[in-house]
């Protein structure tokens, strides 16, 4: 992970490139059944802060999307967040492969252990191996 903090906006944010599972919380129908169903994810993300985080993702969701959020931190520990999907972006090359397309995730809810856990990786981790 670089430790690199981009501190223009209201959570700095840190260039990570961490695991994440995204699992939507409202069920979407299947276009070719009419059944609902749920999306889940594993994805990786680009940067992090205790306000959200971007992930890389060729499938982005719609803005205002709740999701169920698990970012899996260095040693393995998680933290799990309610979140929502701020913003999606999808940028094509002229190949057509997706160049640095994802989704901007807020998070508007976790326990207050999840968050402790998120603020040591971001802020009390010099003395740590990365």
């Amino acid at each position: 992970m670089s430790h690199e903090i981009d501190s223009s906006r209201r959570h700095p944010r840190v260039h990570a490139n961490l695991p994440v599972r995204i699992s939507t919380l409202d069920p979407e129908t299947d276009p070719w059944t009419g059944k609902p169903f749920f999306r889940s994810t594993r994805e990786w993300s680009a940067n992090v802060s205790r306000g959200g985080v971007f992930v890389r993702t060729g499938e982005p969701l719609a803005p205002g999307r709740r999701v169920l959020v698990e970012l899996t931190l260095p040693g393995g520990r998680a933290v799990e967040a309610l979140g929502r999907v701020a913003w999606s972006r999808r940028i094509l090359t002229p190949d057509g492969a997706d160049d640095d397309g994802g989704v901007g995730l807020q998070f508007i809810g976790a326990c207050g252990d999840q968050m402790a856990l998120l603020d040591h990786y971001l802020y009390d981790r010099d003395d740590e191996p990365e």
